[in-house]
């Protein structure tokens, strides 16, 4: 009897434990992106949500834009226009724009669209 009752609570245990995933037992890396980051002339790329799920909105010179994102790998991936983009960290000259060039804390999308803080 005694080995039956062990056996069961080793069971509850090994169950309990499977519904951890790693992506709840730890921090997602871009939920410290979340917020605004400004590009040239008035555009932003901002950043909302968390734990691996983003809204993802882009002001340009035509108006804003929002797109749901996922976090994957490290960045945050969106589709836009039938289009998978991928949001990664970056400096300034690595977003290829002048006017960001002197930053540090980027992200960027693809090289002439990048946005700061």
């Amino acid at each position: 009897m005694r080995y039956i009752a062990s056996a069961v609570l080793l069971a509850f245990a090994v169950c309990g434990c499977a519904k951890h995933t790693p992506e709840h037992a730890q921090p997602v890396a871009a939920d410290k992106w979340l917020g605004q980051w400004n590009g040239p002339e008035g555009t932003f790329l901002r950043l909302e949500g968390g734990e691996g799920k983003y809204t993802v909105t882009i002001q340009n010179l035509d108006g804003p834009r929002s797109f749901e994102g996922s976090a994957v790998d490290g960045q945050v991936e969106f589709e836009r226009d039938g289009v998978k983009e991928v949001i990664h960290a970056t400096d300034g000259p690595a977003t290829g724009m002048k006017w960001l060039a002197d930053k540090s804390n980027c992200l960027t999308i693809r090289t002439g669209e990048g946005y700061c803080r």
